[in-house]
């Protein structure tokens, strides 16, 4: 069996091997590619004898994957897979598996760290120190205390209350089915509008769908206190980030901390976020610290394994 890892998983690929090596050890040929190309002819290229294949977060065309004509399965190292065509995977019968929580800590402890940057002014508060001068002009806020308001509350959503609930927050939330054991803790959940009119902070932790795309309109903004944040761990195109770079420019909230945008990184320099006031942006650094990277690699080659001995695990299709 052929498996063909498409981009870097974020390891050196000794690392990436050492790992891989319960599949190797079966005499299974592991071919990886470290340097990420969207050309679709060296795409088709590199797939073509490929029985499996492991991506990341590249985008993986309907093209592509039929151009690998024998390919049966793909283990995505990643938690969302809105970026495969899952239609043609559909088409060709071909299973598809996620790494599902292997970020999970990891972007509920960024959300964290963007929430109390804005909190704090921690960003240009490091810039005045450097230049000798002091937080004169500067607010600072405690987090304790504070109504959070968490939008979604799968894995991540669900790190995020817990801890949110150890900083001494009332927490809010909502999602499409209740968790009695968040309740149970002191969540409340609320409808959507309910939350965004009552949160100081409002943090998104949802899977980019055809139902969450564009969800945090101008409309949805406009609920939210003046003195709101907004936090976008989750899917850039969740949030209208026109719409929330103009509401930053209004004052009609008071900032936003975002590390996922309607494109991956480099963002173009006139991108409308880049140019709004009160924000901190990040380059979608959420799901890759190294504990992180470690964790879904396992699991990328294990859905491998689970899948050869017929007990597919992390199933999408």
């Amino acid at each position: 069996m052929k498996i063909v890892v498409l981009e870097s998983l974020g390891l050196p690929e000794e690392e990436v091997r050492s790992i891989a090596k319960p599949i190797t050890n079966k005499g299974h040929e592991l071919v990886v590619y470290e340097d990420k190309t969207e050309d679709i002819e060296v795409l088709k290229d590199r797939v073509k004898d490929a029985e499996i294949l492991v991506i990341a977060n590249m985008p993986l065309k309907g093209e592509v994957i039929s151009a690998a004509e024998n390919l049966k399965m793909i283990s995505v190292a990643f938690t969302g897979v809105d970026h495969v065509d899952l239609d043609v995977c559909k088409e060709e019968d071909i299973k598809v598996s996620n790494a599902a929580g292997y970020s999970t800590s990891s972007v509920a402890e960024l959300a964290y760290g963007l929430i109390i940057s804005l909190l704090r002014n921690i960003v240009p508060l490091d810039e005045v120190t450097r230049l000798g001068q002091t937080a004169a002009g500067y607010s600072q806020f405690d987090l304790s205390g504070k109504n959070l308001g968490v939008i979604g509350t799968g894995a991540i959503g669900s790190k995020v209350a817990e801890i949110g609930l150890a900083f001494g927050c009332n927490v809010f939330a909502y999602n499409r089915s209740e968790k009695d054991e968040l309740k149970k803790l002191g969540v409340k959940y609320l409808t959507l509008d309910e939350l965004l009119k009552e949160s100081d902070i409002v943090t998104i932790h949802l899977p980019n769908t055809k139902e969450t795309e564009g969800l945090i309109n101008k409309e949805k903004i406009r609920l939210m206190k003046p003195t709101a944040l907004l936090i976008n761990t989750a899917r850039g195109p969740i949030v209208d980030n026109n719409a929330l770079a103009q509401a930053l420019k209004d004052g009609k909230i008071a900032g936003a901390g975002v590390d996922v945008f309607d494109m991956e990184p480099p963002l173009p320099k006139d991108y409308p976020l880049l140019n709004a006031p009160n924000i901190v942006v990040t380059p979608h650094i959420g799901f890759a610290t190294k504990e992180a990277m470690i964790r879904r690699a396992y699991i990328t080659f294990e859905n491998i394994s689970k899948w050869e001995e017929g007990k597919q695990q992390n199933i999408i299709l």
